[in-house]
């Protein structure tokens, strides 16, 4: 099945994506070759655009496939010859959705189609890009949230958040009913920061973006663990090859929670006259609930007002050897490179 005169093939899914394309320079840069699916080839000149951006410059061993989450064509061609799967592929956060089925649906149908067509191919391993908002929400906890938790479904679950506890449970039930030998291993990440590539990018980053070009008047009470989007795709291959990952998952956070009000201070320290628009206060949560009225961007964050939620990623750190770089690299990466690209 080794299709590489190196290393194995390695199907990468939503190949435009944040993670997915960190994933995909990682892999090319440990030999690997790579397979992305994308919704439409037409996005392939604008993928390898980003793929630049990240420092690759030589593409033969990566090929492009037409495949989508909400059907099954595409699916069998895409992991045709290869050895792993990286599914990164998901609905993300949509604040026009009219119903979370617009969240749910495609994020569990496409699990669904990715594990049945790895299993049918012969593929060793698949690993989900799970979230940690499957595993932290409807549950509060004075302690660090480990794999050991999952959010608790009878409570009232935000779309994006429930689509992944959804999918990622359909996912294990697949595999230990169905898989027929076929892997899994997953990745739960916290909010994904890290070096952007395009306009493109992780949801978490929109913050940092909108802090820099003076769009937020004031920081809402939020506190979060953060990840690098580079140790992200780090743990996604230690994941993908190491025995001790099979049947596991691993929560992605690169240390303590760090609030909102945080990212601004070391925004504010390290970049100079270019943080001069970076909001140096807090604002109070019952302006931020007022404001939810009339903004449906805003209203996404209520849920997380006032909380501080704690992750631990020790066992990645036991099992993996996994070592994420700190809160304020992934932060200062962040700003640097939308600065860099001219996006703010």
């Amino acid at each position: 099945m080794d299709t590489s005169s190196t290393q194995p093939t390695v199907l990468v899914t939503g190949g435009s994506g944040f993670i997915a394309t960190h994933c995909i320079i990682a892999l090319l840069n440990n030999g690997y070759a790579v397979k992305a699916s994308l919704r439409s080839l037409s996005r392939e000149v604008e993928v390898k655009q980003m793929l630049t951006t990240g420092g690759i410059r030589d593409f033969s061993k990566l090929t492009f496939v037409q495949a989508d989450l909400s059907s099954k064509t595409g699916w069998r061609e895409a992991v045709e010859g290869c050895t792993y799967v990286i599914h990164p592929a998901s609905p993300t956060p949509n604040p026009a959705a009219k119903h979370e089925d617009e969240f749910i649906i495609p994020a569990v149908n496409g699990v669904l189609f990715v594990l049945g067509a790895a299993r049918d191919a012969g593929v060793k391993r698949v690993v989900l890009t799970s979230a940690f908002g499957a595993i932290s929400y409807g549950i509060n906890k004075q302690q660090p949230y480990t794999e050991e938790d999952w959010s608790d479904l009878t409570q009232p679950l935000p779309a994006y958040q429930k689509s992944k506890t959804l999918s990622e449970k359909a996912a294990w039930e697949y595999v230990n009913g169905e898989g027929k030998g076929l892997e899994l291993s997953v990745v739960n990440p916290t909010g994904v920061l890290g070096p952007v590539l395009s306009s493109d990018y992780s949801h978490s980053i929109k913050t940092i973006h909108q802090m820099l070009k003076g769009e937020l008047a004031g920081c809402p009470k939020l506190s979060f663990g953060y990840v690098d989007v580079r140790d992200v795709a780090d743990l996604h291959l230690k994941a993908m090859i190491s025995p001790k990952a099979r049947g596991e998952r691993f929560i992605a956070v690169a240390g303590e929670s760090i609030s909102v009000l945080d990212i601004a201070k070391i925004l504010r320290a390290n970049l100079g006259k270019q943080a001069d628009k970076v909001p140096t206060r807090e604002l109070p949560s019952w302006l931020i609930r007022v404001v939810s009225w009339f903004n449906p961007e805003v209203r996404l964050i209520i849920p997380h007002l006032d909380l501080v939620k704690r992750a631990s990623s020790e066992k990645a750190q036991r099992l993996l050897n996994w070592q994420p770089r700190s809160n304020e690299e992934a932060v200062l990466a962040t700003g640097e490179s939308l600065i860099r690209l001219g996006l703010v």
